[in-house]
């Protein structure tokens, strides 16, 4: 392998660790901040001890989370000009302003009241805490918002002009903020944010309903988290599915790995839906194929007999890595179809007066906490991978877009990221699974409520 393509791979490697490690985190900032909105207000609302019971039990760990997560963020914000200069000289006019935006909201909203929400109760009174978890949490969306902006422009760029020396130009800002895929991206991520979560409380509020099945603060966590999630998975892919269809006009490239689709089908035979293949990128086709007939017609294009742009009809230089892409999408289907069927035995159970008693549902919960997360994680990967050559789709590939730097800096840089992200996320998550390993409690430290002598004290779910 040539220098400079090692150089590269190096550093496609030390971005893909550092943002799987930050995606997570920021994602579960995300929806933690908007389930401790929804218990601070059914709390004022049903002036039930309990919501606060749980809200302080999980307030610690969402300040914990903040702590990591920004530490991960910064990390990549230093990668833009270490080892892609290229990329922020080229597009720096057109996703630098987006990016600054991020930031003035992370801190301005989550950090600015993010003090109040842990020390404030007493200080500034339950109406004016509850606003300040709501800053936070509307903090958080609108940071996405901008970062889910600056990705789909990368995706699916417009509103951009180029100038003579092949910058971007920034020519309009409504098109670029809101760029062809950018409304279903937003919506996706927000959406699997919320549901990442819900299966997380869930699966720690199965544990701890393993070990004391009358506690009521963890009664109340899961019954929380199953009405979240079986609301949840089924509008996550009904918008999935908008957002594949989406992508299969602005990104067919994408798709057509997807699918593991390198030649269509003839006329009138539909798209088969490839449940299992190894794509082979050399002999161009895929190994070991297990397909149902004309399925894959019925989500894609919503009959049984059209078909899409196959794989051969792109120039192979643009062709992503199919493997990657095909089965990290199908990790991230399956995945989404365990949730949907969990979300569906908790309604079936709660109809039964059952929920806290089936321990294999709890058991279950348990062995699903980090779904989400990885079904998450995997759509991230088909995003990404999906849109390679490219980091500015169809105009500025991904070689092109890296530093002049050698790869032994970049490899040196990635052991130095590997190591102190080591310490610092080993010591978080031994801090976070003590805190797990224990039930909420009615003593839970956390802001101390100004209702108290008007809030019920704790009763079951």
């Amino acid at each position: 392998m040539e220098p400079y393509e090692t150089a590269l791979m190096a550093a496609r490697a030390q971005f893909a660790i550092a943002i799987s490690f930050h995606i997570v985190l920021a994602a579960f900032t995300i929806g933690m901040a908007n389930f401790l909105m929804v218990l601070e207000a059914m709390w004022l609302w049903r002036r039930q001890k309990v919501y606060m019971e749980v809200y302080r039990y999980w307030l610690n760990i969402f300040a914990l989370t903040i702590a990591i997560g920004t530490a991960s963020g910064l990390m990549l914000e230093y990668q833009f000009g270490l080892n892609w200069s290229r990329l922020s000289s080229m597009a720096g006019e057109v996703i630098g302003p987006l990016m600054v935006y991020e930031v003035m909201a992370a801190f301005f909203l989550e950090a600015g009241f993010l003090g109040i929400m842990v020390f404030g109760m007493r200080k500034v009174g339950a109406q004016l805490h509850f606003f300040a978890t709501c800053a936070v949490a509307a903090g958080s969306v609108i940071s996405a918002f901008w970062i889910l902006s600056a990705n789909s422009w990368m995706q699916t760029p417009a509103g951009y002009g180029i100038a003579d020396d092949g910058h971007f130009l920034a020519q309009d800002w409504f098109a670029i903020i809101f760029n062809p895929s950018f409304p279903y991206r937003f919506t996706h991520m927000i959406l699997a944010t919320f549901l990442s979560t819900a299966m997380f409380v869930a699966g720690v509020s199965g544990w701890h309903l393993l070990r004391e099945p009358l506690n009521a603060r963890a009664r109340l966590q899961l019954s929380m988290a199953l009405w979240a999630v079986a609301m949840l998975a089924p509008l996550q892919m009904v918008v999935g599915d908008l957002h594949g269809e989406n992508s299969l006009h602005v990104q067919p490239q994408k798709v057509a790995a997807i699918e593991g689709s390198w030649t269509r089908p003839p006329e009138g035979a539909g798209e088969p839906l490839r449940i299992f293949a190894f794509p082979d990128m050399v002999e161009r086709r895929n190994l070991f194929e297990l397909a149902i007939p004309r399925v894959g017609s019925l989500y894609l294009r919503h009959d049984l007999s059209s078909t899409i742009a196959a794989l051969d009809e792109f120039a192979p230089q643009d062709i992503p890595p199919v493997a990657i892409v095909f089965w990290a999408f199908r990790v991230m289907v399956g995945l989404g179809f365990l949730m949907l069927a969990l979300g569906v035995a908790g309604l079936l159970l709660r109809r039964k007066s059952r929920l806290y008693s089936a321990r294999w549902l709890h058991r279950w919960c348990a062995l699903m906490a980090p779904a989400g997360f990885l079904a998450m994680l995997s759509g991230w990967v088909v995003t990404e991978v999906g849109r390679q050559p490219f980091t500015v789709y169809g105009l500025l590939r991904t070689a092109d877009s890296a530093s002049p730097i050698s790869g032994e800096e970049v490899v040196w840089s990635t052991s130095m990221i590997l190591a102190l992200y080591t310490v610092i996320f080993g010591i978080g998550l031994w801090v976070l699974l003590r805190i797990l390993s224990m039930p909420p409690r009615s003593d839970e430290s956390g802001p101390e409520p100004t209702l108290a002598d008007e809030v019920g004290t704790s009763g079951g779910a």
